[in-house]
């Protein structure tokens, strides 16, 4: 009887754990949403290296891969 209330609190342990981690965030959306200048900016580093970015076309100074137009970039900075 004993281990049988042993494997009974495991399982409903497992099942506690497994529901607390996979249970949708609350969190709010602007925080998940990328920040920075290697996202924000109107050419970007395909790689979002840290500080890249720029307004102008150009090569990224961390890797040196060229940069990309920001497909969501807009010129008074929000997205709509």
């Amino acid at each position: 009887m004993k281990s049988l209330t042993s494997i009974l609190s495991f399982v409903l342990f497992a099942l506690f754990v497994a529901s607390t981690a996979c249970a949708p965030s609350h969190t709010n959306s602007s925080a998940t949403e990328p920040q920075g200048k290697e996202y924000t900016s109107a050419y970007v580093c395909p790689m979002h290296c840290k500080d890249s970015g720029s307004e102008q076309v150009g090569q990224c100074p961390v890797c040196g891969m060229d940069y990309i137009k920001n497909s969501e970039h807009q010129a008074d900075g929000h997205k709509h």
